[in-house]
């Protein structure tokens, strides 16, 4: 068991520094001047570890809203069976906000990468029908399809955006207060 446990630790930070390294060379040259061999000789690692992780490296600029989406999957997984699908869906959007105040610098340059780009379209961090259905999923006798869960995550989801539209630049005294208010202003 410790093994497993001590190669999947491994793996992860190979990943971590995998990303970290790509990242690097993104900010520096930019994203379409990187290749993937690039990465590898930052990360020291074979190409084929590189595969391991990554199919391409789209793939590791996409890393952050992966680990975000994560976050929110995670976070429902562990929600107690009576929480109502709302306190759960903003505990899991305040879960990913700590994440992003926590990867400010991270997110930002992934914007400014994107942005500079004639090949990169990088993915917005969302939730979609899977959440709903996740929701769902929660309750023995709920309708995955209900609109009700859907148009909550749509709502959820968009008030997230708002204040990460409003975080990234920088300026917000309180960002989880910001959050908050604009979570109940969306009724979410």
């Amino acid at each position: 068991m410790a093994i497993t446990s001590l190669r999947d630790r491994k793996r992860e930070q190979n990943r971590s520094a995998t990303v970290r390294a790509a990242w690097t060379l993104f900010i520096e040259r930019g994203y379409d001047h990187v290749t993937v061999g690039d990465i590898c000789a930052a990360a020291d690692i074979a190409p084929r570890t590189f595969h391991r992780y990554f199919a391409s490296k789209e793939d590791v600029v996409a890393e952050p809203v992966r680990r975000m989406t994560a976050i929110v999957t995670g976070h429902i997984d562990g929600a107690p069976a009576e929480a109502t699908d709302r306190a759960v869906m903003r505990g899991a959007m305040v879960e990913v906000a700590r994440y992003v105040v926590e990867h400010r610098l991270l997110l930002t340059a992934l914007r400014t990468v994107a942005q500079q780009s004639t090949h990169l379209k990088v993915p917005h961090p969302d939730a979609g029908p899977d959440v709903a259905a996740q929701l769902a999923a929660r309750h023995p006798d709920a309708d995955p399809a209900d609109w009700r869960r859907r148009l909550l995550v749509g709502c959820s989801t968009a008030a997230f955006r708002v204040w990460y539209e409003d975080f990234l630049p920088g300026g917000l005294d309180d960002p989880m207060d910001h959050l908050e208010s604009i979570m109940d202003a969306a009724g979410t």
